[in-house]
């Protein structure tokens, strides 16, 4: 009933914000943005709150829009990574040394030339903030002149690469030298070197516009516009309805887009991985029966998969690995020395119980499990809005209960799943893991296991936001760093005991490798990824790869 009530009201907020789109795009209300806007929509549920902070947890927009990395790397393909603000970059022998080269045309849309000073600026203000190094970058970079920059490390760091030169974004000195806290300070009219910047903003749409004066030349897409509706449900009908050109997100019957979408076309790519987040470390602050590895694997083997992919995801995920390595992409990292290779996508009941039973708790008489006098009782936040991960939840709280775990669902916006998120202030809540700058699993792992790139609750961690501290890992990590990425034979020994730590402490619940599935107007636009041409991962929601590919739109007309 409750979700039945909910539908119904993103449904009536959905036709709202479709009145509002007509009249914003000053257009029919049968297509989006007839001055060849492109209209997307994100997911976002609830209004936009300004903030264009290319480093903070809840910014809206900027990384590879308006804010660049120096190279954009494929996350989905092993090819070589395009030029962007960088122009070549060589290591030393031992991977102790980056040398780059910047491009000499690249200009602040403030009109100020973009130089290695600041590079050098961007990264040395990320190694004074943990909360922005969501790589736990450790180098001492140098101007050797305005178009080159060197960058040494304490140690061998070639796995590093990728991370400072495709997911830190360059900022300007001259306008971000006079902030107090970077980390955490709104930024409300973002200064960049992009593509695309700021053309105005409101709390239910902002629109960037191609940049005039970008060095590669104007883009062909003249504006984006970014709405914020109330949740799958109203970004489908606006679909419907022709008011939206770009969404990743499901949608009924999602095999037939071509047909029940007439203009648009799908595509779907196995990449983030759907997980329990739990807040795991009680070393580092978390409280809750999560704080229990028996609990998390109980819940791990008590899930109905199957179930819940039908329910939730109309089929469109997959199987996942408990030691959180694609199972396609990386399959020859995946470890042989997992005890499992996949999560079950069927429930092992009797084997969850026995677990909690295993670690001293005992079932009330209400079916609920317990221990010192305490229910097993967990909540779980999930975003307002996202219809399928709210079936997911309810599916989830329902088999848990056959088990005597009980889960409580708690819809919030996304700025509060968001800030809670970051905090470790949860018990539990559902996102996927994403994957690094480059199809290695070592990305992934060092995102969300390292220690470096966590923190106590109540304090933003970024992005392990599960407070994941393990010694094993973190070593491993590190000597992954230093070993060339061809060697193969050398890396697989760390690779096992960082998947086999993983599958031990299940920090993140596994439970399926997403079916990221993306809907977009081939109608009104041309140079959309294909799997024959996957150029960039296509989902709206994803940085940088998003302005990869609006730089590969062109109007069809």
């Amino acid at each position: 009933m409750f979700l039945k009530a909910k539908r119904s009201r993103a449904v009536a907020a959905g036709v709202a914000a479709l009145a509002m789109l007509a009249t914003a795009c000053g257009g029919s209300s049968t297509s989006a943005g007839g001055d060849g806007t492109l209209v997307v929509y994100t997911g976002q549920s609830g209004d936009w709150q300004l903030n264009f902070n290319p480093f903070s947890p809840t910014a809206l927009e900027g990384p590879g829009t308006i804010f660049e990395p120096l190279f954009f790397y494929n996350n989905i393909r092993d090819v070589e990574p395009r030029p962007r603000l960088g122009k070549t970059f060589t290591w030393n022998s031992d991977g102790t040394q980056l040398d780059v080269e910047l491009r000499d045309d690249a200009k602040w849309t403030d009109g100020q030339k973009f130089t290695a000073d600041d590079v050098v600026f961007t990264l040395d203000m990320v190694t004074k903030n943990a909360a922005m190094n969501g790589t736990g970058y450790k180098g001492t970079a140098t101007a050797v002149d305005p178009t080159h920059v060197s960058i040494k490390f304490p140690e061998p760091s070639f796995m590093e690469g990728p991370q400072i030169l495709g997911r830190i974004w360059m900022v300007p000195k001259h306008k971000w030298s006079g902030l107090a806290t970077p980390a955490t300070d709104v930024v409300k009219e973002p200064v960049g070197t992009g593509p695309f910047q700021l053309d105005d903003f409101k709390a239910q749409a902002f629109t960037l516009k191609a940049n005039p004066n970008y060095y590669a030349g104007e883009p062909a897409l003249k504006k984006v516009r970014y709405l914020a509706l109330s949740g799958n449900q109203s970004g489908e009908a606006a679909l419907r309805a022709g008011q939206i050109d770009w969404q990743t997100g499901p949608v009924p019957d999602i095999k037939n887009v071509e047909k029940n979408y007439p203009g648009y076309k799908a595509i779907t790519i196995p990449m983030n991985q759907v997980a329990l987040f739990t807040c795991s470390n009680a070393a580092l602050g978390c409280a809750g029966p999560q704080t229990d590895v028996a609990v998390r694997k109980a819940v791990y083997y008590a899930v109905n998969r199957t179930q819940i992919n039908q329910l939730a995801f109309e089929n469109t995920a997959g199987e996942i690995s408990p030691g959180a390595a694609l199972l396609e992409r990386d399959r020859d990292q995946v470890s042989t020395k997992l005890k499992e290779k996949t999560a079950p996508m069927q429930p092992d009941e009797a084997k969850a119980t026995s677990l909690l039973e295993g670690a001293g708790y005992t079932k009330g008489a209400d079916g609920i499990y317990q221990k010192d006098g305490k229910p097993l009782a967990l909540t779980l936040k999930v975003v307002a809005g996202w219809t399928d991960y709210i079936t997911a939840v309810e599916t989830m709280s329902q088999q848990l209960q056959k088990v005597g775990i009980k889960i409580t669902p708690q819809q919030l916006s996304w700025n509060e799943w968001s800030d809670a998120r970051g905090r470790g202030q949860y018990e539990l809540l559902i996102d996927a893991l994403h994957q690094g700058p480059a199809p290695d699993p070592f990305y992934n792992a060092s995102y969300f296991y390292s220690t470096a790139t966590t923190a106590k609750v109540g304090e933003i961690a970024n992005p392990n936001f599960a407070r994941v501290s393990d010694p094993a890992i973190d070593a491993a990590l590190a000597a992954l760093k230093g070993i060339d990425p061809k060697d193969d034979a050398k890396r697989q020994p760390h690779f096992d005991t960082i998947q086999t730590r993983i599958e031990e402490l299940v920090p993140y619940i596994p439970i399926l490798t997403g079916g990221t599935t993306s809907e977009f107007n081939a109608k009104k636009f041309t140079g959309w990824p294909t799997k024959e041409d996957l150029y960039a991962f296509p989902a709206v929601w994803a940085r940088p790869e998003h302005s990869e590919i609006f730089l590969k739109l062109k109007p069809a007309s």
